[in-house]
């Protein structure tokens, strides 16, 4: 049986939910995401990708910067959905909000709760050395991630899999899951669990400060840290490369032999040691410029072994 459904959601990691939602069959009634922002060098506004892909199906679209006032939340009510399904929609969900909906608000989550609620899951599982992580359909309430969990699925995290490559895997996933799960809802089969009250963690937004490469802190932390943020916001480090202190964005890196001060440049390629071991450096990015790899940006900045990187 098809179910009535208001789809929330702004980010890629959302689109590939939607789009299974209507393809299953569903009537998504409205899509709500995050208004247009201002990008680029005309400063034009930029639609989210969920906003485009509802678009490309014809759906009502509403990007109210708020569900607090009452005028938002009668409009959600007319819509009389069954369920609303939220994908890193960004957006808080007042209570009345969560109860518009016949049978509530599903959410998905791409962490294995309660581990890693919050803004950066997937990060977060990278960045902490997470041999596994996943994705849960939740019952939303007003806690943060807090609700019951009906449906689970789980994935190994590779020793050198960034955030990115897990990114992607996960939001197919997800979207499997979620349409396995409104269709065990549809049969009024779909049943919940509360979460456990022991394995808590939250994962709080990337902040700049973090993203900086301490190179004072173990070979293993290091990679875990450049492979968590690849490739958005990027670890990065500073260094001298003859007009002053530059930022360089490291995307990728591997365990590497050798030692020495913290933050220098060893022999044998952009390798730099570490509070204990060392990490090589495969993928950087100057500010403005493409991806190289390691040996090509030490090429061309000339960096002498016995550099020190900030």
């Amino acid at each position: 049986m098809s179910l009535r459904i208001v789809f929330m959601g702004t980010p890629d990691f959302a689109v590939p939910t939607l789009a299974e939602i209507v393809g299953q069959g569903h009537e998504v009634v409205a899509v709500y995401t995050r208004a247009p922002a201002r990008a680029g060098r005309g400063m034009g506004e930029k639609r989210s990708p969920v906003h485009e892909m509802a678009e490309r199906f014809a759906i009502p679209v509403y990007t109210p910067r708020s569900l607090r006032g009452p005028e938002e939340q009668e409009t959600l009510r007319s819509l009389a959905a069954d369920v609303a399904v939220v994908v890193a929609y960004g957006l808080i969900l007042p209570v009345p909000v969560l109860e518009a909906p016949r049978l509530g608000c599903l959410n998905l989550h791409a962490s294995l709760l309660p581990r890693w609620r919050g803004a950066a899951p997937i990060q977060r599982a990278v960045m902490a050395g997470d041999a596994e992580t996943g994705v849960a359909v939740m019952k939303m309430e007003e806690g943060l991630d807090t609700g019951p969990v009906a449906m689970v699925e789980r994935i190994a995290i590779a020793p050198d899999m960034t955030a990115g490559e897990l990114h992607d895997r996960l939001a197919v996933l997800g979207a499997d899951l979620m349409v396995r799960a409104l269709a065990a809802l549809s049969r009024d089969a779909l049943s919940f669990v509360p979460q456990a009250a022991e394995g808590v963690a939250y994962a709080a937004k990337i902040t700049n400060e973090e993203a900086r490469i301490d190179w004072s802190r173990p070979a293993g932390e290091v990679h875990n840290l450049v492979r968590g943020l690849s490739p958005f916001p990027g670890a990065f480090l500073m260094v001298d490369l003859g007009k002053g202190a530059e930022r360089v964005k490291v995307l990728r890196t591997r365990r590497a032999d050798g030692a020495g001060p913290p933050g220098t440049l060893l022999a044998g390629g952009l390798v730099v040691a570490c509070g204990e071991g060392a990490v090589e450096l495969l993928q950087v990015q100057r500010a403005g410029r493409d991806v190289t790899s390691g040996e090509e940006f030490l090429r061309g900045a000339r960096l002498a072994p016995g550099t020190v990187l900030a």
